[in-house]
C-alpha cells in the first residue's frame, strides 16, 4: 500500500463508494463523565450507523479520548446512556464489550511488546475458537499490513511507533469488531507514516467495518468520514455531514489553522 497523500477527491470517492449507512450499531445519549474532581465530559449525544466512518475531533483536553474511554467501559460514566447493538452497555466491562464487537485501539497502541508480532495478533483472537477463521482474519491483515507479515516474528517492542499503531489495529481486527474506535492513531508520528496509517483507515473502512474515529488532524478525519461531531470543553458543539463540516469557516478557523 502506496504512502502517497491521497487528493480530498479520492478521499471522497473512496468514501461514497462504502455501503449506505445502516441501522444504529452505537448510541451515546446524555453521557457525562468525570474524575479527579473534574467533569470531563458534559452530556454529549451522537451516533454511529452501520457502514460508517465517523470523526470526533477537537483540541486537546475537549473530552474526546475520556468519552471513548467511558463507551467501552476503561472508564466509569456518570449521567446518561450508551447503547451498542440497540442495548444499554453503560457499566459493563471493556473484557465483556468486545466480545460483542465493540474494540477499541488506544491512545498510545499498547501492544505487548515482549511478545511477537504474530503472538500479539493472536492475542486480539483470544474469544475466538473458530481456529480456521483465525487463520483467515490473520491472513487478511497481513494483506492489510504487509509490514507486519515481513516481520511477523519480530518483538513488538522492537518496532517503530507506527509499525505499532499498524500492529495494534491488526489486533483489533483479528477481534471481528462490528464497531471499531481508534482514539488518536496519529499521535506521535512522522507525517509520512502518518499518511500511511491515514491510508489503512480508508482501507478497512472500504471492508466494511464501522469505525469511530478520535483524530486531532481534523483536515485529515474529516476526508475521511461520512459524518462528523466537534467536541469542545466536554460538549458536541457542531455535528453533520464531513463535507460540511470541513468547509465550515468556524471549523476551519478553529482546527484547519484559517
Amino acid at each position: 500500500m502506496s504512502a502517497a497523500v491521497q487528493t480530498q477527491e479520492e478521499v471522497a470517492a473512496g468514501a461514497s463508494q462504502r455501503k449506505a449507512a445502516g441501522k444504529v450499531l452505537l448510541k451515546v445519549s446524555g453521557l457525562k463523565v468525570g474524575y479527579g474532581g473534574i467533569q470531563a465530559v458534559k452530556g454529549v449525544d451522537f451516533e454511529v450507523r452501520e457502514g460508517e466512518l465517523v470523526s470526533l475531533i477537537g483540541s486537546n483536553g475537549a473530552g474526546k479520548t475520556t468519552t471513548m474511554k467511558a463507551i467501552t467501559g476503561t472508564l466509569p460514566a456518570g449521567a446518561g446512556d450508551i447503547e451498542f447493538l440497540g442495548r444499554s452497555i453503560k457499566g459493563r466491562g471493556a473484557w465483556d464489550l468486545v466480545g460483542e464487537g465493540l474494540v477499541m485501539v488506544p491512545e498510545g497502541r499498547g501492544v505487548f511488546t515482549r511478545m511477537t508480532i504474530t503472538e500479539n495478533l493472536q492475542i486480539g483472537a483470544y474469544i475466538r475458537k473458530d481456529k480456521a477463521g483465525i487463520a483467515s482474519d490473520m491472513e487478511r491483515v497481513f494483506v492489510t499490513f504487509p509490514r507486519l507479515r515481513e516481520r511477523k516474528d519480530q518483538l513488538a517492542g522492537t518496532m517503530s511507533g507506527g509499525e505499532q499503531q499498524m500492529l495494534a489495529m491488526g489486533r483489533a481486527l483479528m477481534a471481528r469488531p462490528k464497531v471499531l474506535l481508534l482514539d488518536e492513531p496519529t499521535m506521535g508520528l512522522s507525517p509520512i507514516m502518518c499518511d500511511k496509517i491515514f491510508e489503512v483507515v480508508q482501507a478497512v473502512a472500504a471492508q466494511g467495518v464501522t469505525i469511530l474515529l478520535v483524530e486531532q488532524n481534523a483536515n485529515r478525519a474529516l476526508q475521511l468520514a461520512d459524518r462528523g461531531y466537534v467536541m469542545e470543553s466536554g460538549l458536541i458543539t457542531m455535528s453533520g455531514d464531513a463535507k460540511g463540516l470541513l468547509s465550515d469557516p468556524k471549523v476551519r478557523a478553529a482546527y484547519l489553522g484559517e
